[in-house]
């Protein structure tokens, strides 16, 4: 080949392979240019709703196309999962989840037609919340030890309501069963408005519900709460005691997050992670009464792997000799084998009581 030929046709070359990251770039900048859906895997109302309402509204102001928020209630948030999962991994169908999508993992392990850390890409974490202990006033206790003492004189009689099997308040209500020896019967619904809706009409007696989604029926009087399920007070409820004061180890807490489809480039998520983690947006998050969870894609990915936690399978499943975790199935990082994190070592953070956490401090050690 002549040399100015060789020369035109390696800058074809060049240029053909620089297309790809070219368009790539463009999309990214033009992202996005219609519509958002963000879906929510829980009746309107709940903690995750109104999470997602507000950083819907956040990034429509922000990013100036609507965030449209679209409620897929079911199966333990299954079904909204699976319907981000099979959507264009284009950055127009996102969702915000928490807590129940790592438990899922374990609970319906052999049910489940998709693996959440292969087809969901982290985006950016919300928040963790405490769970809150709250009663009817009809249930005639003011504390946890006479919530204990009442519910062992009176074995079975008390309904205790959560949003779904495998939520943060399904095993934060399982944990406590079982590390008191106490018989509540779980009534499992569809969401935190459903279950709230039954609390407060005295249908149901107890529940282990999220702060953002209780605390102003708690101010208002209309449930009596107990205590918070953190080894820490909340700075949004000073006075209420914590679980752990009263019951040694106990300690519970759910998170919330934002995912898209699995192959979603990453200068999309980039740029969600970016406004989902301003100054701004996280004022606005810090009104729903809990601090803000910072941490990036891989972060937040990182929450749902630890190869030092493995027996966590049984609090949920009524285990009753106490040495495993609730629930929490944190998968060891097929995704994170050559990531290099802040220790120096090519594996991920091992969680601790900053993190969601649903076992207590004396379970026996992992294999």
């Amino acid at each position: 080949m002549k040399l100015p030929y060789r020369r035109q046709f390696l800058h074809l070359v060049a240029g053909a392979a620089a297309l790809p990251a070219v368009s790539r770039f463009a999309f990214a900048q033009a992202y996005p240019s219609r519509p958002v859906r963000v879906i929510v895997p829980f009746t309107p109302a709940g903690t995750t709703d109104i999470l997602a309402r507000l950083i819907g509204q956040w990034l429509s102001e922000r990013l100036g196309q609507p965030f449209v928020i679209e409620n897929r209630p079911g199966a333990s948030t299954m079904i909204g999962t699976e319907a981000v999962v099979r959507s264009p991994a284009d950055g127009y169908t996102l969702m915000v989840f928490g807590t129940a999508s790592a438990i899922n993992a374990t609970l319906y392990e052999n049910r489940i037609s998709y693996d959440f850390l292969r087809d969901i890409a982290p985006v950016a974490s919300i928040l963790r919340v405490p769970n809150v202990v709250a009663a009817h006033p009809s249930l005639p206790v003011k504390t946890i030890p006479e919530l204990i003492a009442y519910a062992k004189a009176n074995p079975g009689r008390i309904n205790v309501e959560s949003p779904g099997a495998g939520t943060s308040s399904h095993l934060a209500g399982e944990l406590f069963k079982v590390m008191t020896g106490i018989d509540m019967v779980h009534v499992q619904y569809r969401g935190n408005a459903p279950a709230l809706t039954d609390l407060l009409a005295g249908q149901v007696q107890l529940g282990f519900d999220t702060l953002p989604a209780s605390i102003e029926y708690i101010r208002a009087g209309k449930l009596r709460a107990l205590a918070v399920s953190t080894l820490a007070r909340s700075q949004a409820l000073p006075d209420l005691p914590s679980v752990s004061e009263f019951v040694p180890g106990y300690e519970s807490s759910g998170f919330f997050g934002v995912g898209a489809p699995g192959k979603t480039s990453s200068e999309i998520v980039d740029t969600l992670n970016k406004e989902n983690q301003c100054r701004s947006c996280r004022s606005q998050v810090e009104g729903s009464t809990c601090p803000p969870w910072r941490h990036g894609p891989l972060g937040l990915a990182c929450r749902f792997q630890n190869p030092h936690w493995r027996r966590n399978r049984k609090v949920g499943q009524g285990d009753q000799i106490r040495r495993h975790q609730g629930g929490v199935r944190l998968l060891q990082g097929r995704m994170f084998r050559n990531v290099s994190f802040c220790d120096g070592e090519n594996r991920p953070p091992r969680l601790d009581s900053e993190h969601f956490r649903f076992a207590s401090r004396d379970l026996s050690p992992p294999p």
